[in-house]
């Protein structure tokens, strides 16, 4: 039985952010978010970290995070560059990088680009989120299980209150559960607003806001998967390319999501859903950092957490 691996997504830049927010400080000791989850993932089990990282913040990388937490677990990195394509099966020739673009190609495409070093179970999660304590604890107890079924997946869901910030618009999947506790439908959701103790979303840039059940199940991308996922990736990576870059060259994404709920409809595999009841909390935007701090002050104050992580 092959060890969980954690992969933490750490390729964007953050633009509505303003910054390279993977390494910004949330607390006065200089730690920051990626520092608490990978403190919650060892103590849950882990011990190999793959961060996806992009070639040019390597070095700022490499000294804000690397020189910390490679003393504590075994950490790889891969690098998702836009030159990082496949071969098209009608030309013969690597893809073409479309004139222009400089946005990289989403969530699946940064995952597919760990295929050589997953070899067994992995978990995926975000470098800009906080999930808990729980979260960790609940994604590697599933992988670290013999598995049943190859295509036997999870996701750790949180309620939709949980994840909302004071200070603009959110991206999450909607989620529909099964009584049995597996998903059955994911839905992006790119414009997601607190509205007093409830929340809405729009589909026109905000012209009109639709109310959403602030109870929702909803998806921050803590996924645990078997390899196989990478086949599906591998393939649909290809259909992306000649079907969705040509019509939207500059913007196309090729989200995780997405391929999940390609195989869901087909009902080529199956994604149960662990449930937290975890406050979530991010910087996705500057003015959310203040909330953020208090939120690690106060979680040092309980004792979930050492004042210093890393000695």
């Amino acid at each position: 039985m092959k060890q969980p691996v954690l992969v933490i997504m750490a390729a964007g830049m953050g633009s509505r952010y303003g910054g390279l927010k993977q390494i910004d400080p949330v607390d006065d000791k200089g730690q920051i978010i990626i520092d608490f989850s990978i403190y919650d993932a060892l103590r849950a089990g882990f011990r190999k970290i793959v961060f996806i990282i992009k070639k040019e913040i390597e070095k700022e990388f490499k000294e804000s995070v690397g020189s910390r937490l490679e003393k504590v677990a075994d950490v790889t990195y891969v690098f998702q560059e836009l030159d990082k394509l496949p071969v098209d099966p009608k030309t013969g020739k690597v893809f073409p990088i479309p004139e222009g673009r400089t946005k990289p190609f989403g969530t699946g495409h940064a995952i597919l680009c760990c295929k050589d070093v997953l070899d067994g179970p992995f978990a995926v999660i975000n470098s800009d989120d906080y999930y808990g304590v729980d979260a960790f604890k609940m994604i590697y107890e599933a992988l670290a299980k013999e598995a049943a079924d190859p295509y036997g997946y999870y996701m750790v869901g949180y309620r939709l209150s949980n994840t909302l910030t004071e200070n603009g618009y959110v991206s999450r999947g909607v989620c529909k559960v099964s009584d049995t506790g597996h998903l059955q439908k994911i839905e992006e959701r790119t414009r997601i607003v607190k509205q007093g103790d409830g929340a809405a979303y729009s589909e026109d840039e905000g012209k009109t806001w639709i109310s959403i059940d602030p109870a929702s199940t909803v998806s921050m991308n803590l996924w645990g998967f078997q390899k196989t996922i990478l086949e599906e990736l591998e393939k649909d990576f290809v259909t992306f390319l000649s079907e969705k870059v040509p019509a939207n060259p500059l913007k196309s994404e090729f989200f995780l999501p997405f391929v999940v709920q390609e195989m869901l409809e087909k009902k080529e595999a199956s994604v149960q859903v662990l449930h937290s009841s975890d406050q979530w909390f991010g910087v996705t935007y500057k003015e959310d950092k203040e909330a953020v701090m208090e939120a690690i002050r106060e979680l040092k104050r309980k004792g979930v957490y050492p004042d210093v992580l890393w000695s």
